[in-house]
């Protein structure tokens, strides 16, 4: 999920809660609402987020599994 993503990239960063939230105008309690799945980004925050972190959207919604296209349809490995 988007939350486990921001927080893997946020660590990776070297950047706090307060930080990130500094850097796109909302506050720490909404971060760490998104890092534990309490509630999701705004839509128009994902381009700054995706910025911040030198990563593209869909990268942000990308969970660490290839998906393969075979005769049965996708298949997540």
């Amino acid at each position: 999920e988007i939350g486990n993503k921001i927080k893997q990239l946020r660590h990776k960063s070297g950047l706090t809660q307060e930080q990130l939230a500094a850097r796109l105008g909302v506050s720490a309690q909404s971060v760490s609402k998104w890092e534990n799945a309490v509630a999701m980004p705004d839509i128009t925050l994902l381009p700054l987020i995706a910025e911040i972190f030198g990563v593209s959207i869909d990268e942000l919604f990308e969970d660490g599994f290839e998906l393969v296209i075979c005769q049965a349809g996708v298949q997540r490995i």
